[in-house]
């Protein structure tokens, strides 16, 4: 039986949360202790990253995030304050990243901004308690050690899908649990997330975890969001989510090395891209 199948069975079986079996298979105190001490970093590196507007080192990101909040003040988002609250928090937290910040990496550095701006900005929208984000959370972790069994969760292996397509795909269950789904729910939110997002290139710009991660970070937290609630009005994966993530694994063989992480393919060898890596690493 497949590991998430197995998980989602032994739930419905024992009537228990993602989170109960996490904690019953692990040292419960440690990971809740874990959990705790990463929502309230998650949580820090949002509010400075609202503040600041410092650039990286190589000059290329790090004020959009000041850029966007100047324009909701001017004129609200389309899709409302959760929406806007989302694509701010995700963009603090990824520029924190570049500017060498602490961030909690969830499950990778370069995807640092997706779980949190979720988890944080549904959190503060809908009063859910502090318990409940770090069960949230366990879920989240959860998701990702399931996944990292079957593919290593690097740009590198597999390309961004393995980055910031799993972390979106971590964010769609938990926010799912958050809002009351049912173990079900809570995988084919996950399943939906990760299978609209498989052959996502890791290609990045000088190679630099800056462009185009930073900016991807609050597309694929949105992409969350549209996957849980798609589970929550009962709308299923046709494909198991056991299958989508050996979809995932066979996507990650076939794709080029040139389009995972080595800056030799995709955007990363555009014109613009490779003038910006004269100038940066001030090549002849």
């Amino acid at each position: 039986m497949n590991r998430f199948e197995r998980l989602i069975n032994e739930c419905t079986l024992y009537n228990k949360k993602v989170w109960e079996i996490a904690l019953e298979e692990d040292d419960a105190t440690k990971l809740l202790d874990c959990a705790q001490k990463s929502i309230d970093a998650m949580k820090e590196a949002i509010e400075t990253g609202l503040r600041l507007s410092e650039l990286s080192l190589s000059g290329m990101c790090g004020d959009d995030c000041q850029r966007l909040q100047e324009y909701y003040k001017q004129k609200p988002a389309l899709f409302g304050k959760l929406y806007e609250k989302i694509v701010t928090y995700a963009l603090a937290t990824s520029e924190e990243n570049i500017r060498m910040g602490k961030i909690v990496a969830c499950p990778t550095a370069g995807s640092c901004g997706i779980v949190p701006s979720v988890l944080v900005a549904v959190a503060e929208e809908y009063d859910i308690a502090y318990e409940e984000q770090v069960r949230a959370l366990i879920t989240a972790g959860e998701i990702g050690k399931i996944i990292s069994e079957k593919i290593a969760l690097a740009g590198a292996v597999g390309g961004c899908q393995a980055e910031c397509g799993v972390a979106s795909a971590m964010a769609a269950g938990a926010v799912t649990q958050m809002l009351g789904g049912d173990v079900k729910q809570i995988f084919n939110a996950v399943a939906l997330a990760l299978k609209n997002i498989l052959g996502l290139t890791c290609d990045p710009v000088c190679g630099l975890v800056e462009v185009p991660c930073v900016k991807r970070n609050p597309f694929l937290a949105i992409h969350s969001i549209t996957a849980c609630e798609l589970a929550l009005a009962g709308i299923t994966s046709k494909i198991p989510l056991d299958e989508v993530v050996d979809a995932m694994e066979e996507t990650a063989q076939l794709m080029s090395p040139n389009l995972k992480e080595n800056a030799k393919g995709g955007l990363a060898r555009t014109k613009t891209a490779l003038e910006l890596q004269k100038k940066i690493f001030k090549e002849q």
